[in-house]
């Protein structure tokens, strides 16, 4: 996770930037955050309560002055205590404003003190309603606030030779390895080392596991089966070699020169595959007169060491089979990095030692809690029930749920930048380029709003975690537990998560019906 959602403070008054403060600041290691006590002087209470006074004067109707105008303080305070129709309590409002307004000095000191970083809002330690009565503008004041900060990560167990994240063990499960595939692969190697030899003599005839060479002259079958019109030169040729097994051309050209000797010539009738280029030829018979060059026995090679040095100096069997295998699975392998990633993760979690700050927590579970509600609507819930579950009680019970997946991912995700630092793992400026030309294509289709600065950082920071995790990866010990065949099921696990989705959103509308009812109790 990188540091796009931190909220900073609004910007403080210019007069707070007192060299007269007198300030401490206590840090909390075991909440991540850090408590400041400020001597705020007389002329900051003055200066924050003097711009409320300004701002509240641009909004507020007051008869005898202009709208916008400059209203002395007394005025403002005496109306918003019950003058004007108004109802009383407003001068401590006034008071709550200002204080606010100190709260920028925060940021104002915290920036002499640029290793901690805070995040958040500050709240103040004090019971705000004593503050309230305590402030008196101009005249000095202490506050006391505490801000949660950027948690730093250190690392469990560590060693000054070696690096921890390095040799994580995992384990997750994919579907099974496709050793039809496999197969394949090393017979079309094999078939393509095969050495070729002359078959016997003149009366040797085409068997399966042959080779040929053959010359081919194409026409179209007409309506009665006979050859009509010539193929194109491109589907018909000279010096044609041709492997004496199924599957690999036109449907029919192998089987029709079954027992044919040199200098025969055979008619044979072919279709054409449906899914050719061209379609003028796609799905058509065709009739070709295929005359009979040569006739060889094909000898494929062993699958030993030397087949392999063969292949590539210095590579034995077992190093061919293993990129074989590796190459055969890549594309598999690659649906399924989403499972080993998280796998990664959470042992890479395990080995971090770092308070997550509420702050973050709740960011996160914010940006959950109102996916899980849009999903819920998309799936047809109705607005009032969704309503009813964005209550405060909702919420803190949902945290509660979420809050030790969210400390994990939130663990993972620093250490992921860490890792990147240290090992010096960068992301190319022109695949950040690409995948943001893609994306802008596919918002330009929907049209939907577009922050490119926003999706250009998220985009930068999932390339760099798929980087991270890639680095991580070739150095772990992974535990791939492939699934038996028949037990698979991309469609019953997809059932079995749907199934898990709804039993949570099933729970959390219990929830919130649960507190509309003792809502409804109180208020009777």
């Amino acid at each position: 996770m990188g540091r796009n959602p931190v909220v900073r403070f609004g910007a403080p008054l210019h007069v707070l930037a007192d060299p007269s403060n007198e300030v401490s600041i206590n840090p909390d290691p075991a909440t991540s955050s850090v408590e400041l006590t400020i001597n705020v002087t007389g002329e900051q209470t003055k200066n924050a309560y003097d711009r409320v006074i300004t701002e509240t004067s641009k909004n507020i109707d007051i008869p005898g002055f202009r709208k916008g105008s400059k209203i002395p303080a007394n005025v403002i305070e005496s109306v918003l205590e019950g003058g004007n129709g108004q109802a009383p309590g407003g001068k401590n409002m006034l008071r709550k404003q200002a204080l606010k307004q100190l709260v920028g000095l925060v940021e104002t000191v915290l920036q002499d003190h640029p290793t901690i970083d805070p995040i958040g809002q500050p709240d103040f330690v004090q019971n705000e309603e004593i503050l309230v009565q305590m402030f008196t503008p101009g005249e000095p004041m202490q506050l006391v606030v505490k801000t949660d900060i950027w948690p730093t990560i250190s690392w469990k167990d560590a060693k000054p030779d070696s690096k921890v994240y390095e040799g994580l063990e995992a384990s997750y499960t994919r579907k099974p390895f496709n050793q039809a595939k496999m197969d394949q692969a090393v017979k079309d190697l094999k078939d393509r080392q095969a050495k070729l030899s002359p078959k016997g003599d003149a009366n040797a005839v085409l068997e399966m596991g042959d080779a040929c060479v053959v010359n081919m002259v194409g026409y179209m079958a007409d309506a009665d089966g006979n050859k009509g019109e010539p193929l194109p030169n491109a589907a018909s040729g000279d010096q044609v070699d041709v492997v004496m097994e199924t599957g690999k051309y036109m449907e029919g050209l192998v089987e029709g020169i079954i027992g044919a000797k040199v200098d025969d010539v055979r008619e044979v009738k072919v279709t054409f595959p449906p899914f050719l280029k061209d379609k003028t030829l796609a799905g058509k018979t065709a009739i070709f007169e295929v005359t009979i060059l040569s006739v060889d026995t094909r000898t494929l090679p062993e699958l030993d060491d030397e087949f392999a040095n063969a292949i590539r100096p210095g590579l034995t069997k077992e190093g061919l089979m293993e990129e074989i295998k590796t190459a055969v699975d890549s594309e598999d392998a690659k649906v399924f990095t989403a499972a080993r990633n998280t796998a990664l993760e959470k042992a890479l979690a395990e080995k971090i030692e770092m308070v997550v700050p509420d702050t973050l927590i709740t960011m996160q579970c914010r940006e959950k809690y109102a996916v899980m509600l849009t999903e819920m609507r998309d799936n047809g819930t109705p607005d009032a029930e969704i309503k009813k579950l964005v209550t405060p009680e909702n919420f803190e019970k949902y945290k509660e749920v979420a809050r030790g997946g969210i400390e994990r991912d939130l663990k993972a995700s620093m250490a992921v930048e860490e890792i990147a630092k240290i090992e010096n793992i960068r992301v190319a400026p022109d695949e950040i380029e690409e995948q943001m030309a893609n994306l802008k294509k596919e918002v330009a289709q929907s049209g939907e709003e577009f922050d490119e600065q926003q999706m250009r950082a998220k985009v930068e920071a999932t390339l760099l975690r798929s980087q991270v995790m890639d680095y991580l990866a070739g150095k772990a010990t992974l535990d791939v537990k492939f699934e038996e065949e028949g037990d698979f099921d991309e469609d019953l696990m997809n059932n079995i998560m749907e199934e898990q989705a709804e039993r949570e959103r099933a729970r959390v509308a219990e929830v919130a019906q649960a507190a509309a009812a003792e809502e409804a109790k109180q208020e009777q």
